[in-house]
């Protein structure tokens, strides 16, 4: 089952003939919990970058009409001919997802030595390996430290230069050891590299870049009333979330000191706030920890409104 299935699919609220998308279709969980409550009438757009989740989401287009299928990054959905009339739901499920961390050929798992990948699209951009091979000191600082949030960044990104030096990077592997010898098992509960790992994945995908893009084409997309739902798993992605729906549901504070007040016509409603997984669901599947879903609903803006 899915990451918060149940509240996702209670979220979106659901019409018989709405039309839906799933930017992140992955192997389809919360995909098909859609298409279940969805009628004749309903249609289901998928997209996603990996190009084997859009293989499993073709062989179940291939079996119902109602589901159209782009393979590409949601951050584009605007572009999409399909979503020109306007959509009734929309949802992304952000990070990597448990088939892609279990696949050692993907390279985005430390515990599964493989090649030093990391890609949601394999065939295109720059692997993980490039960049840690390629890229200057102070650049792979910068990235350990604003997308893994990783203290010891700087420390890190001297011990990857130096030993590139000698061979590069080719291996998930080599450069988990590599992070591991300069920093120290520590409590042995959390692996040193996983800020590390988590940092050059979400760099080489573009991930926080796709994610501001996306929320902003699907606010154009949704018609009023339809819902926005986000799953985040780390603190970046759901500050990102947050602070969208809030600068566009609440009015910023105001300023004192300016001579006009600016007027503020909301955009969007919170739905929900910060949902996280209920104690059953934990129980299930550990992965849920993390997890928090946030949903907001499309409001009617007066024409010439702000």
């Amino acid at each position: 089952m899915p990451v918060l299935w149940a509240p996702v699919l209670a979220a979106l609220a659901i019409r018989l003939d709405g039309r839906y998308l799933d930017g992140t279709f992955g192997r389809g969980g919360h995909a098909r919990g859609i298409l279940d409550r969805l009628g004749p009438e309903g249609r289901l757009l998928v997209m996603d970058k990996d190009p084997e989740a859009i293989r499993v989401a073709h062989a179940l287009a291939a079996g119902d009409a109602r589901v159209r299928v782009r393979h590409a990054s949601f951050a584009t959905l605007g572009e999409w001919d399909e979503t020109a009339d306007g959509l009734d739901g929309v949802l992304f499920d952000l990070g990597v997802s448990s088939p892609q961390l279990d696949d050692a050929a993907r390279g985005f798992s430390f515990r599964h030595d493989g090649p030093l990948d990391m890609r949601m699209d394999p065939t295109q951009g720059m692997s993980a390996a490039d960049f840690v091979n390629t890229a200057d000191e102070a650049e792979i600082a910068r990235v350990l430290w604003t997308h893994g949030e990783e203290r010891q960044a700087r420390r890190i990104a001297r011990g990857i230069v130096a030993r590139r030096a000698e061979r590069p990077f080719e291996r998930t592997g080599d450069l988990a050891d590599v992070i591991a010898k300069l920093l120290g098992r520590g409590d042995g509960r959390t692996h040193p590299a996983t800020r590390s790992f988590q940092a050059l994945r979400i760099h080489v995908n573009a991930e926080l870049e796709d994610l501001v893009a996306g929320l902003e084409a699907a606010e154009r997309a949704l018609k009023v009333g339809g819902r926005l739902a986000v799953i985040s798993f780390h603190s970046l992605e759901d500050r990102i979330t947050k602070q969208f729906i809030h600068s566009r549901a609440k009015a910023p504070p105001s300023n004192r000191r300016a001579m006009i007040e600016a007027r503020f016509t909301p955009r969007l409603r919170d739905i929900s706030g910060a949902v996280k997984a209920d104690e059953a669901e934990l129980a299930a599947n550990p992965r849920a920890r993390s997890a928090v879903l946030r949903v907001a609903e499309k409001l009617a803006v007066a024409e010439g409104s702000a």
